[in-house]
């Protein structure tokens, strides 16, 4: 495979360079008050037109500006290395910012070492309020809701580079995303510590349309999607061949993320031994709502524990125009999750916006309503909380555009459970009148309060599900299956222990089911058709 051969080729040490340049022969200093921008990128010119090899930072704290990071450059930071970005907002442009490390149409490139870049972002933030009061900086939301995401600088961004490796370094504090790999060819990033929760939008790591990845041995800790694979291109654009293997993952977003943006796709994606924790949206979430397509994504030995989800599949269609996005091919096995019944990140710094009832709507007492909850960290006087039961895992296309081969297997769910009617409640009997929120922002809670408490599915071609275990501690009184608009159902070794309430699984307008080894609570009830 050539994603894994490219790994060979990087642990073996194609990128390794005999020349090397210290900063500090070029000026740098390590005090933490001197912007070292400079120095610094003056030994990264001098590495270059070298013909490549190692600018070493030692130990000391750094501050610089923007670095342009250039072809054969290895970026190497010692144990005890700082480098700090500058703390001035107007050092990252006037514009939109710039990120701290940027690269362009570059190839062999590196960061590498066991020292650490600070993004600084509060720092950042609140210069660039400062900017914005005083009118020398420009933004159109900050006053109702929070600075755009392009005021604020990343870490790392490269766009259309090839040959990269990312190793060892940690990075913390970012002022928005931390790193994007743009068009990038040939990448890897192997055992680094991404710890940055200052300030929303800090997702961990971001790969967008970019082809044969590697991301291997990371531990990340993000206030918003912890690996997030985006396609925000066209249909030519996608993410292909991505290998995602070994990682420790928190966010107070997602922890493994297809999408949100699918303008193009993904295709040929492997996940492999994630380990989750205190998650507040999902464990896994795979989405394409945009004309894209999500296709032949194969993820396996997931454990995750305090998760608000354990597993979104979702086709929507945010997207004007009339293609529809496609979502086949998919195999998750071995999963073991446990969702609590409260807020999964909750004591985090930034935590995830609790859900609200969309600006101005209004509940009417006694009258059944199905609604999208507004998940949005902006303000707005109109938009009122909206309370709910734990949500179910989900798996759902569109009226005539099912998401298509999805084999789930060796799952096993646990929830807290404890629904109360009093809390909120939708009944069962009123299936269809569920919203399909076609361009809703896709997330686990997207469908509001849903009469099932372990597995929704609904729009879907071609479902194999086997050796699936769903249990609650705490007795809910929902379904723990629906499934809804269903052709080609098979279900194998389903096992619902701790159900009590009738009914237990659903099925409504399902064509083709094949059922075997079905193992319900005693005294559970039965399945029930619903036509």
């Amino acid at each position: 495979m050539k994603i894994i051969l490219f790994l060979l080729l990087v642990s073996s040490g194609v990128y390794c360079q005999d020349f090397t340049v210290n900063i500090v022969h070029y000026g740098a200093k390590g005090d933490g008050a001197m912007n070292n921008t400079g120095p610094i990128q003056e030994a990264i010119d001098a590495v270059h037109i070298k013909g490549g090899g190692i600018v070493w930072i030692p130990a000391g704290n750094f501050v610089t500006g923007v670095l342009f990071l250039k072809s054969g450059v290895n970026l190497h930071l010692e144990k005890g290395a700082i480098l700090t970005g500058s703390s001035v907002r107007l050092d990252y442009g006037r514009g939109n910012a710039s990120a701290l490390i940027r690269s362009e149409e570059q190839s062999d490139i590196s960061i590498t070492g066991e020292g650490t870049i600070n993004g600084n972002g509060i720092a950042i933030v609140n210069s660039l309020l400062e900017q914005l009061k005083a009118g020398v900086l420009k933004d159109a939301q900050w006053k109702i809701k929070r600075p755009a995401e392009n005021n604020l600088p990343k870490i790392i961004e490269f766009t259309g580079c090839s040959h990269i490796s990312i190793k060892g370094i940690t990075l913390i504090n970012s002022a928005t995303w931390v790193q994007q790999y743009l068009h990038c060819t040939d990448l890897v990033i192997d055992s680094i510590t991404v710890n940055s929760i200052t300030n929303w939008n800090n997702d961990g790591m971001d790969i967008t349309d970019s082809k044969n990845v590697v991301i291997t041995h990371c531990n990340i800790n993000a206030s918003d999607d912890a690996i997030c694979l985006k396609s925000e291109g066209n249909i030519i654009d996608s993410c292909v061949n991505i290998y995602v293997a070994d990682c420790k993952l928190r966010s107070s977003a997602n922890a493994f993320k297809l999408g949100t943006a699918s303008r193009g796709g993904f295709r040929n994606i492997k996940v492999r031994n994630l380990d989750i924790y205190d998650t507040y949206r999902s464990a896994i979430a795979l989405e394409a709502v945009d004309g894209g397509f999500l296709e032949d994504v194969d993820i396996r030995n997931i454990k995750a524990i305090r998760t608000g989800s354990a597993l979104l599949i979702r086709l929507g269609h945010r997207n004007k125009d009339a293609l529809y996005s496609v979502v086949r091919h998919i195999r998750i096995a071995n999963v073991n999750v446990e969702v609590p019944a409260d807020k999964p990140d909750k004591g985090y710094t930034m935590e995830g916006p609790l859900l609200k009832y969309p600006p101005g709507f209004k509940p009417v007492t006694n009258k059944i309503q199905s609604v999208s909850p507004w998940n949005n960290s902006g303000n707005d006087s109109s938009a009122i909380p909206y309370p709910h039961n734990v949500f179910p895992s989900s798996i759902t296309g569109l009226p005539e555009h099912p998401v298509q081969d999805i084999v789930l297997e060796n799952i096993d769910i646990t929830y807290e459970g404890g629904a109360s009617k009093k809390v909120n409640f939708y009944p069962l009997d009123s299936l269809a009148g569920i919203t399909e929120a076609p361009t809703a922002y896709p997330e686990f809670s997207m469908f509001g309060e849903l009469p099932v408490w372990g597995m929704y599915v609904r729009h879907a071609e071609g479902v194999v599900m086997k050796n699936i275990r769903l249990k609650y501690l705490n007795t809910d009184y929902r379904a723990a299956m629906v499934f809804d608009d269903i052709n080609v159902l098979k279900l194998d070794g389903i096992k619902i222990p701790s159900a009590k309430e009738f009914p237990v699984i659903v099925f409504k307008d399902v064509k083709n089911r094949e059922e075997k080894n079905i193992q319900l609570a005693k005294g559970a009830g039965i399945k029930i058709s619903i036509q």
